[in-house]
């Protein structure tokens, strides 16, 4: 697995980016957020802590913190397995 934190200010994007594996989300705040994705399809997400996210693989898409408070999540991406294992 791959662990990171995600740290997004009031107003802030993260940039365009794709995720290859699937994933977990643990919002470590509450969550106000809109995902825009390269399609053009726009989700509205809203998140709380304790409340574990299971997302898979897709296409690339931007993250925009529409809430007034920082926004922090860990997302935790599932490798698979090394080869002979």
């Amino acid at each position: 697995m791959r662990v990171w934190s995600v740290k997004l200010d009031p107003g802030e994007r993260q940039a365009w980016h794709q995720h290859h594996l699937p994933y977990l989300i643990e919002p470590m705040t509450e969550g106000k957020n809109i995902m825009y994705f390269e399609d053009g399809r726009e989700k509205e997400t809203n998140e709380t802590p304790g409340h574990v996210l299971w997302r898979e693989p897709g296409i690339p898409y931007e993250l925009l913190n529409i809430s007034d408070w920082q926004y922090r999540n860990v997302l935790i991406e599932i490798k698979p397995a090394p080869a002979g294992r």
